[in-house]
């Protein structure tokens, strides 16, 4: 068992909901579905229902992709709702609140225990204990929807933080284009050799340094590459000014000194973070694995490195499941049955260069003619999913000590990452 499944199932029992869903369980305690999953088969049921669902902007290609193909080969029809991804929580919350959820809800895996704990989500055990391929789904994904052995979600869209390289650049500069940089170091000198080329507006890397959000989906895997954690099991202690990664913020301060970082990265606040690498501007980067499909060159692509080597990943992404109020429930079933099926995994998903989210799918074949999806899909299951009570505080939010952390050390001399860590502790541990 993994150690995001261990930690996830622990924490999920205890997790509280944030301010905006106060009362929601009470809500969620008074309002039975009127249809029954357990009598409505392994495939629920397909009789020409319209079905209502919910995204956050993000993941908009893919669940379009999902939705239209659902919807050109069945019955029933989903009506697809596109959420801003800053204002998502709160129209959840406040939909929460006055029993008015979609049918069906895809939620940020960092929030789903969250609203698992709430009662958002209806119970579909017996529905996913009787897939045969169970044992194949992303076992983050599961895990996060899991509580006191229920099970709540599916995977909607896995998104992965992979290292890519534009291989035209590397080669230019002597690289190794086929093999990648193998450790933090040679990064590091990867990002340097293609900053010499002095090329106009081209520069050897990119990150989010004003984007919590980017970093901890870029940065942690580094620190789980080494074998280590950043936080402690419950989620209330910050482990971030270990060596390991007081060696990941000095290289990259060693990387933002020699100039070797896109300077646009000091105020990026996410919107477009991974802009320059897309546009061919910047040589290597860690980078969502979503946007494979849509980077127009020959870009190498391997798990991100930790200062000593290995390979890992943040297993991010949406879960998915039914909501507390929908009436449509064996409809809705109907729905994720199809979502985890070959047809929609392989049909849809990897064919348009996505990571699926069931191992036995992992190999493929789009992915045969595309090694890289097969490279995306194996470092997915050596990943990692953080969970804590207080994450969004610690680590997301705009003002948050971990963003305080990373300015100091890459920016600034790097001496408060110590006090800076203790800040994220005091977050964790409200």
């Amino acid at each position: 068992m993994s150690s995001t499944t261990r930690r996830m199932r622990r924490i999920a029992g205890v997790l509280a909901a944030g301010a905006l869903l106060v009362g929601v369980s009470a809500c969620a305690a008074d309002s039975e579905p009127a249809s029954n999953l357990s009598d409505a088969g392994p495939e629920g049921v397909d009789d020409g229902s319209t079905l209502t669902l919910w995204t956050r902007a993000p993941l908009e290609k893919q669940a379009n992709l999902l939705v239209d193909a659902y919807n050109e080969s069945h019955e029933n029809q989903v009506e697809l709702t596109v959420v801003p991804n800053d204002d998502y929580v709160a129209k959840v919350g406040a939909a929460a609140g006055s029993n008015g959820l979609p049918d069906l809800f895809a939620a940020d895996i960092v929030y789903v225990p969250n609203w698992v704990e709430q009662g958002l989500f209806q119970d579909l055990t017996a529905n996913i204990d009787g897939l045969d391929f169970k044992d194949e789904i992303n076992p983050g994904h599961l895990s996060a929807g899991t509580l006191d052995g229920k099970e709540h979600v599916l995977p909607f869209v896995l998104d992965l933080s992979m290292l890519f390289w534009n291989k035209e650049l590397a080669t230019e500069a002597g690289l190794d284009a086929e093999a990648g940089p193998a450790n933090l170091e040679e990064y590091a000198e990867w990002a340097k050799a293609i900053q010499a080329l002095n090329k106009p507006d081209t520069y050897g890397t990119a990150t989010g340094l004003n984007c919590g959000g980017c970093l901890v989906f870029t940065w942690f895997p580094s620190v789980w590459a080494d074998g280590e954690q950043v936080m402690n099991e419950d989620g209330t202690e910050s482990l971030l000014a270990s060596d390991t990664a007081k060696e990941i913020y000095a290289t990259w301060k060693d990387l933002w000194d020699s100039g070797a970082v896109l300077p646009s990265s000091q105020d990026e606040a996410g919107p477009t973070w991974t802009a320059g690498f897309t546009e061919g501007k910047v040589g290597l980067m860690f980078y969502p694995a979503t946007l494979l499909s849509s980077t127009p060159f020959e870009a190498g692509v391997s798990g991100i490195v930790g200062p000593e080597g290995g390979a890992s990943t943040f297993v991010g992404g949406d879960g998915i499941g039914i909501s507390k109020d929908s009436k449509k429930s064996a409809q809705a079933w109907n729905f994720l049955n199809w979502m985890m099926s070959e047809e929609a995994q392989v049909g849809v998903l990897a064919k348009d260069k996505d990571v699926v989210s069931r191992g036995d799918l992992s190999s493929n074949e789009y992915s045969d003619a595309d090694p890289r999806l097969v490279t995306i899909n194996e470092v997915a299951a050596n990943g990692d999913t953080p969970v804590a009570i207080h994450f969004q505080e610690a680590f997301n939010a705009p003002n948050s000590p971990w963003l305080t952390l990373v300015r100091d050390a890459v920016l600034g001399d790097g001496a408060s990452v110590d006090a800076d860590n203790d800040e994220i502790t005091a977050v964790l541990s409200q």
